[in-house]
């Protein structure tokens, strides 16, 4: 019976103690499963955050890459003083804009003759003008579309400046023969074409005009620099926009302000058709008259060539985001 009772009690206390293993055995089961599910879900919350600071900082990174893409330089070339001058290209680009602007010149003087009847004739001629220059500097033509090139980041500074003097011999180039072949003709020959002298009370008025004009032309030729690959459509839009300035300002002008002769949408073509006073009761007058004629006719048509080419740029910003 004692052996029995002993068998019997090992019995209870084997199953007793695989009892007592098998609930700890499952409690730290338990424990472990808890303790692993709490490292997923901390894990889990780890790689939430780190994807939201991953998407933050991306987009940072993007918005940053956004602005400064707005501001970067959109040109390939390493240009200074120091190097420019020893390209042979260069040269030729400079004489592309002295004979491109020679052309629009002796095209801006004819309309001043002609009058506004002829302003798809001379569309038609813009075209073929920038066409044929485009290959060798870009057709910017004009002061106020070259300061908006450089104003975007889109043309080196000193390339900037040296096409405007280009522009400006250009255009006192087209000047000489036309004035050639007025003093040629005698008597019978048209005045040659100025621009009026900038009446008292008038002078916003004007610079207005000039503001609105040249925004119109930056803001074409900003866009036509999109459609480059084909030099048909650049040029044609480039020529519309001038023809749309045209058009504008000469209802403007003569519609509502009843001014005649006062714009011409080209700062280099403007200093040949006589803007600054010659005379005067005294030097100050005549100095005054200077910086009035400069201020409409050359400074706020580059502002306002400037502000076309931002304008076209912060739109296509937008578009693109």
């Amino acid at each position: 019976m004692a052996t029995k009772k002993s068998k019997s009690s090992k019995k209870s206390g084997k199953t007793q103690s695989t009892k007592k293993d098998s609930v700890e055995k499952s409690v730290v089961k338990s424990e472990a499963e808890s303790t692993k599910k709490d490292l997923i879900e901390t894990t889990d919350t780890e790689s939430e955050d780190e994807s939201t600071e991953t998407n933050t900082s991306e987009d940072t990174v993007k918005t940053t890459s956004n602005k400064r893409g707005f501001f970067a330089k959109k040109y390939e070339e390493k240009e200074s003083i120091l190097t420019i001058f020893k390209k042979r290209k260069f040269y030729g680009s400079l004489l592309g804009e002295i004979i491109g602007t020679f052309f629009i010149a002796m095209l801006l003087f004819g309309l001043s003759l002609m009058g506004l009847a002829n302003v798809a004739t001379y569309a038609f001629a813009i075209i073929a003008i920038l066409i044929a220059v485009y290959a060798f500097s870009g057709a910017c033509l004009n002061p106020l579309v070259t300061v908006g090139m450089m104003a975007t980041r889109r043309m080196s500074v000193i390339r900037g400046i040296m096409y405007i003097i280009a522009e400006v011999i250009g255009a006192w180039l087209g000047w000489l023969i036309f004035n050639a072949f007025h003093l040629a003709g005698g008597e019978t020959a048209y005045d040659i074409p100025t621009i009026s002298a900038i009446a008292e009370g008038k002078f916003w008025f004007v610079t207005l005009v000039e503001l609105l004009g040249a925004t119109i032309i930056g803001f074409f030729f900003a866009r036509a620099l999109d459609y480059k690959r084909s030099v048909f459509t650049f040029a044609a839009m480039v020529a519309g926009g001038m023809a749309l300035a045209v058009v504008i300002g000469y209802v403007i002008s003569a519609a509502f302000l009843g001014l005649s002769n006062n714009f011409i949408f080209n700062p280099a073509a403007a200093v040949m058709m006589q803007i600054f006073p010659t005379v005067g009761d005294s030097f100050g007058e005549i100095f005054g008259g200077i910086c009035q004629a400069l201020a409409a006719y050359a400074l706020f048509p580059m502002i306002g060539g400037t502000i076309g080419f931002f304008l076209s740029d912060f739109n296509k910003k937008l578009s693109e985001d």
